[in-house]
């Protein structure tokens, strides 16, 4: 085959190149320039899209011998992941950008292009498995990356290669010794790519400017403290809160609630975050009636027992146990044992009742 290997300049992205020339595809390796002023993001950032990063990823394709390009996509992720990542906080919502990467970018606007110019299928790095169009966990429960690729539609995996699902990180990195590929001990990048420094407060502050309103507590009605913009919050956060006065019980209080309209935060007990009932939008899921399953909700969250049931364009996902902390914009992904079985993006809570239909407001 064909095969369109996208380079980030990783150790994981080289290996997975490098097994699939392996296999005997024809590969041709491609770095994805997301970012719009590269050189702005110094060697040793958190996130990738760096200079070093594309040097770093047209090195390992020379050690390969195989051609290399650059795709300028640069434009289409500010649109897409950036923009939206902006809006979505500032609507109260938590997105995942790593998801939206995947959704948006990589197995959409890549792929396609793959697609259009003949190749059969795109390679990444991602530690997961995947036969046909059903996506399992990797072996390496540490570096699983299921959750970020669980809303992918069935025909987008049909088109993807994950070479390193049965592999651990240990033995990736071994491997790209041996192969005298020199990321081989390159560190592992971070969640925000496009946020270098990691402080995606001050980030989302420079774009959106202050927005200053009351932190409220949710037991005592009370005005406890100050916020320069509810966009720096996440829902479950305990610390930065900058609290005037200790909670009646003298216990931490948590976010629970993000009110854009009325620029309000509202903090409580942790046991206020425990939800058992969420809404998701129906991103993938092709299956009748109501499913046993396990939701995961976070990239490194354990998953836990649900029963799922989708109704129009809504999936509505019961938990056997609850789950602190959960909050709207983030992905939902649906196992049975190993096997992805589909997700969405978390709209709200809700408090179902007899079923699905039942469901109540958010408040759960």
């Amino acid at each position: 085959m064909r095969v369109l290997a996208a380079m980030s300049g990783g150790v994981d992205s080289a290996v997975a190149a490098a097994r699939a020339v392996d296999a005997g595809h024809a590969v041709t390796g491609v770095h994805l320039a997301l970012s719009r002023s590269p050189e702005s993001h110094r060697a040793g950032a958190r996130g990738c899209c760096t200079v070093e990063d594309a040097h770093d990823a047209r090195r390992a394709a020379d050690v390969l011998g195989i051609p290399f390009y650059v795709w300028d996509l640069a434009e289409r992720f500010e649109h897409d992941v950036i923009e939206e990542f902006v809006a979505a906080y500032s609507a109260g919502r938590t997105p995942n950008p790593c998801v939206r990467c995947n959704e948006r970018i990589k197995f959409a606007a890549v792929l396609d292009r793959a697609l259009a110019l003949g190749f059969d299928a795109v390679v990444t790095g991602h530690h997961a498995q995947l036969s046909g169009a059903v996506l399992r966990r990797s072996v390496d429960p540490d570096k699983d990356q299921s959750y970020v690729l669980g809303t992918l539609r069935p025909e987008q995996l049909m088109h993807a290669i994950f070479p390193l699902g049965d592999t651990t990180k240990t033995e990736v990195r071994a491997e790209a010794a041996r192969r005298g590929l020199a990321v081989a001990d390159k560190p592992d990048s971070h969640d925000i790519c496009f946020i270098a420094d990691g402080d995606t407060g001050r980030w989302l502050r420079d774009r959106l400017g202050p927005r200053p309103g009351p932190v409220v507590d949710a037991v005592t009605g009370e005005r406890v403290g100050e916020h320069d913009g509810a966009f720096a919050f996440t829902i479950g956060q305990r610390r930065g809160l900058r609290l005037g006065r200790p909670a009646p019980d003298g216990r931490p209080r948590y976010v629970l609630d993000i009110s854009p309209v009325t620029a309000t935060v509202t903090v409580g007990p942790a046991q206020a975050l425990d939800v058992r009932d969420l809404v998701a939008d129906v991103a993938v899921w092709p299956h009748e009636g109501p499913v046993a399953c396990a939701a995961q909700v976070r990239a490194h969250g354990r998953a836990v027992p649900a029963t799922a049931e989708a109704v129009g364009d809504e999936l509505y996902i019961r938990l056997g146990e609850p789950v602190r902390g959960t909050a709207p914009g983030q992905a939902v992904v649906l196992y049975d044992g190993d096997r992805v079985l589909g997700g969405g993006h978390v709209r709200r809570f809700g408090r179902f009742g007899a079923g699905p239909r039942d469901a109540g407001r958010p408040g759960g």
